[in-house]
This record gives structure tokens, C-alpha cells and sequence, in this order.
């Protein structure tokens, strides 16, 4: 079973795709340029990263003492995804860009994702070299992001530390100003960091010449303490290796080192690090600490670093979304290929007849139907916010602006809801394949092991309930909760006009309703503790709601097109989400909207 029919209907037939093309930045580019950049991205998952999905599972990491060894397909992998182009795809043509739009590059790089996700196909090195070209100097840019574009280095993100967690207003590492001059050097002010950083992925690795880590860290007060809160915090480029304003490394190592490798339960083809900032392992230009370039202006580094942390957010949705993706596709093939049980008739069961195969049976579709609804659904959301990404950079100022207010509210979700219910999903294709599900014989518990740490990626379920419930839907006045509320609206009104649809229609305006009564009970005290007691089954509603939106929204598009078994299927998956899943918000809400302190309240002595 191919994945580029589904991505197909959703990126041209849904989202209409081609008629980006009419915008000046974009005017090169039609239809045919997308097939290529999709057959090209199609082709190198297939042959350089699908193959080699369990390899990189058994063959995890390992540190010999002075380097971390990968195998060597890993390397092959990161090379020809390096020479495709992709990690410039969307840049301009005059730094070696393709200025693709972002929503044909999300779907391109789908591919990889249901591959292999922890060979890895670039999500944190594009993310860190965008932040600097939205936040560096013309230095920062030429010297740092270009080489990582070009795939000859590679980025990180270093944000967490073992004592703090994701509290990063406790965040410890610190930098000082460099000696005499540091404000003058001409890749940025020059200081030195000390500190550590937990949970970096690909922190160390030999598949680039050099790795740009972006460290937060605190620039201590006269009195030599740290500030307290993220207002002082501070955004810095270490570079692994020091390299002068050409970009030609210098041959001096920074002092930063691994301190050892995290071992995971899934994406294993991914170094997962501590990492020593300035112990002195590696004394560099005869000074304590690792030399670090500040970017953008003091105290506004978790300002800056957020710019790679909501690209990192959908990214780490649209990984979920693909092992979702990856675990239905098995689980439907072993289905259509496994005979086991007869079916019942008004006699019982004949064990005379064969045996029929499993995807005869009704629980069974409904497994792979629960997959289908989750896993197209969360691919289709991923699509429609990374059209609102191109919006948002090409669109007329309304329209702009319109969709960056809608992107802040949908981020949490579109992080979220996939890390949560393609997961399930996964779960679901294990219990398709029975006793086989949870043996290393067949992939999908790969894939629930991957896919399990989606749910703390860049944030937990709780964290992004947080910033959606205590702020998103709030901010500007509620102007973006508005926003999403008009286009749902749009959508059930083209609905309530087609027979077909009009049912769904209406269930989808009431939990509209639900959802938007619910947000205004939670906040009816003014109280913070009550209103976010219940943030997470919140954003399981939201979530839902948007779902559901997106598959009527979708469903209007299959509902027009020419019969077909494709079509069947979308709209079959259209009427499961509105009949199995979303009468699931009503308990949700219910808490929420009570402001019901149950869990809150608990005396930890009684646990």
C-alpha cells in the first residue's frame, strides 16, 4: 500500500496546492516541480531509509570514548537527503534555496518520517538554521545557517537540563563575557558558557564536518548570581568545532563533550545526549568555558529559540502522524493476508468452512478504521497548517496575520492530538497482528516504541495543554480561538447543504458550541489553579473538535470527487470519527466545565 495517493488528494485535490503558484515567490513552481520534489523524496525513503528501520533499532549508539559510532547507513541516509536539496527547500533561490512552499516540503518529507523517523531528515538542523536567519546577524547567517542548509553541518536545539526539566526559568548554565573585545567579535558577542544540557538530540554524531548547538543560558548579575525567571535568559551558538568568519573550521575543538548517551525506548537512530559545556575536557584559546556567540539581544533568548521550537512542535506532530501512518499500513496488510476464524452465522459457527481472513471481521475494521479516522485525520492537519505557514509568509497582510493567530492556536494541537491518538493507533495495529503484534517479527512494536516519545517531545501533553487552555485560546482578546471558530463555522455551513454531510454537519457545530461554553466556564472564577485543573481533557476536546473539522472539511472535497474505492474510504473514516469519536468530548468537557478539582485537590499522602 502506497502512501502518495493519500498525500496526493490531500495536497492538491484538499488544499489546492498549484494555485500557491500564482504568488510571485512561488511563480517557478507548478505541478509537475511538486511531482519531482515528491517522487525524489519518495524514492530516497524507499531505498535509503525504509530498508534500514529495524537496523538502526538494534544498532543503537554507542560511544567508543571519543566518538559516537553510527551504522552506516545511517550516514548514507543523511547523505543523499543532504544532496536532494531538502534542507533548503523553502530558502530563497539566492543562498541555494528552492523557495518551495512549506506545505509541498511537509508533504515531502512525510516519506521520511514513515521510513524511518530516527534516521532523521533534517527537523532540528532546518529548524536551527531558520531561528538564525530570522534572529542572527548577517554573520550568524552566512558563517552558521548556510552550511547547515547546505547539509556540510548540522544543528541542535539544547534547552533542557537534568536538574530543570522543562522548568526553564530554573535553567543553570551561565555565560560570561569573553575578555577584553567581546562585544566586537564579527561572528557576535563572545562569551564563554558553562553548564550542562540534557535530552540534545543528535548532540554528538560524525555525520557532519560540525554540529551548531543553540544553548540557552543566564548572563549572571554583579553579583554574580543568576536571574531569576526565563527574562534572563540568553540565546547562544557553541559551535562543536570553532570556525573563522569564512566558515573554514580553525582546527580548534570548543569545549563542549558528550557526557554520555541516553538510551531510549524508541528512536534509537537518533544520538540522544548529555552534554558538558566548559568542564575543560577540551580547553580552547587558552580560557575557561565553551565559546558561545550571542544572538539577538540579551534576555530574549527563549523569545528567539521559541521561532524553532513551534517548527519543531509540528514536526514532532507529523512524526507521530507517520508512525501512525506506518503501524496502519502494516497492520491493514497483515489483515487482508492473515485467515483466522469463520464468521458467525444463525447456526454459530461452521468449522466445516475455511477459515476467513481477519479483515472480515467487524472488530477488526473497526481497528483499522479507528487507525484510518486518527492517522489521515492528524496527516491532513499537519497539511493545513503548514498552508497557513505559506500564508502567513505570502498571503495579502489580512490574510497573513489571520493565519498566524490561527497557527498559534492549532500548534498545540497539531503537536498533541497525534502524539496521543496515532500512538493508540499504533497500539491498535499491535492488537491487529495479535500474539505476532508484540514480537520483533513484525515492525508495528517498533513503531508504538518510537512513537512513545512523541507524547514528551517538545513539551508533554500537559505542558501544550497548558499554553493552549491559559493562553492560546485567550490571547489578542481570543482573536485566534475566533478565528478557528469562524472557519469550523464555514465549513459546517458548505456541510448542512450536502444530504450527506448535513448530520455530521450539526454534531460538528454543537461541539463548536460545547467546546466554546467549556473555555468560558473554565475561566468564569478568574482562577488559574481551577481553570487549568482539567487543561488536558480540554485539549482532548479541542483536539477532537478540530479533527472532526478537518475530516467534514476533507469529506467535502472526497464527497464531490468521482466514485471510487478511495473515496469510500475517506468518507467511511469521515462518519467513524463522528460516530465512535466525538461523542467522546461530553466527559471531557464535563470536568473542565465544573472546574472540577478531583485530581488537584488529592492529598499527595493518600496516593
Amino acid at each position: 500500500m502506497s502512501l502518495r495517493p493519500t498525500i496526493d488528494f490531500l495536497l492538491y485535490d484538499w488544499l489546492g496546492a498549484p494555485s500557491l503558484s500564482e504568488r510571485e515567490r512561488f511563480a517557478d513552481h507548478s505541478r509537475e516541480t511538486f511531482d519531482a520534489v515528491l517522487d525524489t523524496c519518495e524514492r530516497i525513503a524507499r531505498e535509503k531509509y525504509a530498508p534500514f528501520n529495524r537496523l538502526v533499532d538494534t544498532e543503537e549508539p554507542r560511544f567508543d570514548g571519543e566518538r559516537v559510532i553510527l551504522p552506516q547507513a545511517t550516514h548514507e541516509a543523511q547523505r543523499a537527503y543532504a544532496e536532494s536539496g531538502m534542507l533548503s527547500a523553502a530558502q530563497d533561490y539566492a543562498i541555494g534555496g528552492m523557495q518551495l512552499p512549506y506545505t509541498v516540503e511537509a508533504a515531502a518529507n512525510a516519506f521520511f518520517a514513515m521510513a524511518s523517523v530516527s534516521m532523521g531528515s533534517g527537523l532540528l538542523t532546518v529548524g536551527n538554521a531558520n531561528l538564525l536567519m530570522a534572529h542572527g546577524s548577517e554573520a550568524q547567517k552566512r558563517v552558521f545557517a548556510l552550511n547547515e542548509f547546505s547539509g556540510r553541518w548540522s544543528g541542535t536545539m539544547c534547552l533542557s537540563e537534568p536538574q530543570a526539566g522543562s522548568s526553564l526559568s530554573d535553567v543553570a548554565t551561565r555565560a560570561v563575557p569573553d575578555g577584553e573585545g567581546f562585544e566586537a567579535d564579527p561572528l557576535g558577542p563572545r562569551y564563554r558558557l558553562k553548564g550542562n544540557k540534557m535530552w540534545i538530540s543528535a548532540g554528538e554524531h560524525e555525520l557532519t564536518e560540525n554540529i551548531v548547538h543553540l544553548v540557552l543560558a543566564k548572563i549572571p548579575g554583579p553579583d554574580g548570581k543568576l536571574p531569576p525567571g526565563v527574562k534572563g535568559i540568553s540565546l547562544f551558538i557553541v559551535p562543536k568545532k570553532l570556525v573563522d568568519t569564512e566558515g573554514q573550521l580553525t582546527g580548534e575543538r570548543n569545549d563542549v563533550a558528550l557526557a554520555g548517551l541516553n538510551h531510549k525506548c524508541g528512536w534509537r537512530g537518533t544520538t540522544n545526549t548529555l552534554l558538558n559545556f566548559g568542564e575543560g575536557k577540551y580547553p580552547v584559546r587558552g580560557g575557561a568555558g565553551a565559546i558561545g556567540y550571542l544572538v539577538g539581544q540579551l534576555g530574549e533568548g527563549l523569545r528567539c529559540m521559541f521561532h524553532m521550537m513551534n517548527e519543531a512542535r509540528i514536526g514532532v506532530g507529523m512524526a507521530a502522524t507517520m508512525l501512525g501512518m506506518a503501524g496502519y499500513h502494516a497492520s491493514l496488510d497483515y489483515a487482508r493476508n492473515r485467515p483466522q476464524g469463520r464468521p458467525v452465522g444463525p447456526a454459530g459457527k461452521d468449522p466445516a468452512q475455511p477459515p476467513v481472513r481477519i479483515i472480515e471481521h467487524a472488530d477488526v475494521k473497526r481497528m483499522l478504521l479507528a487507525q484510518k479516522s486518527y492517522c489521515e485525520g492528524a496527516l491532513a492537519l499537519a497539511l493545513y497548517c503548514a498552508r497557513l505557514v505559506d500564508e502567513q509568509h505570502t498571503g495579502a497582510p489580512d490574510a497573513a496575520d489571520e493565519a498566524r493567530l490561527l497557527l498559534e492556536v492549532l500548534t498545540p494541537i497539531a503537536k498533541s492530538w497525534p502524539s496521543e491518538w496515532c500512538l493508540e493507533a499504533n497500539s491498535l495495529a499491535i492488537q491487529v497482528h495479535g500474539g505476532y503484534g508484540y514480537t520483533r517479527d513484525f515492525p508495528v512494536e517498533q513503531y508504538w516504541r518510537d512513537n512513545r516519545l512523541n507524547m514528551i517531545h517538545e513539551g508533554t501533553h500537559g505542558i501544550q495543554a497548558m499554553d493552549l487552555l491559559g493562553r492560546k485560546v485567550l490571547m489578542e482578546q481570543g482573536r485566534g480561538l475566533k478565528a478557528l471558530a469562524a472557519r469550523i463555522d464555514a465549513t459546517v455551513q458548505r456541510a448542512i447543504h450536502v444530504p450527506e454531510l448535513a448530520a455530521h454537519a450539526n454534531a460538528l457545530s454543537e461541539a463548536l458550541q460545547a467546546v466554546g461554553a467549556a473555555t468560558k466556564a473554565a475561566w468564569a472564577t478568574g482562577e488559574p489553579t481551577q481553570a487549568l485543573a482539567n487543561a488536558v481533557p480540554y485539549m482532548q476536546a479541542f483536539g477532537h473538535t478540530v479533527l472532526a473539522w478537518i475530516w467534514l472539511d476533507v469529506a467535502l472535497t472526497a464527497q464531490a470527487s468521482p466514485a471510487s474505492a478511495a473515496r469510500t474510504g475517506r468518507l467511511r473514516a469521515m462518519r467513524f470519527f463522528f460516530h465512535y469519536e466525538l461523542p467522546k468530548i461530553g466527559a471531557w468537557l464535563a470536568v473542565v466545565s465544573r472546574r472540577d478539582l478531583t485530581c488537584a485537590d488529592m492529598p499527595e499522602e493518600a496516593f
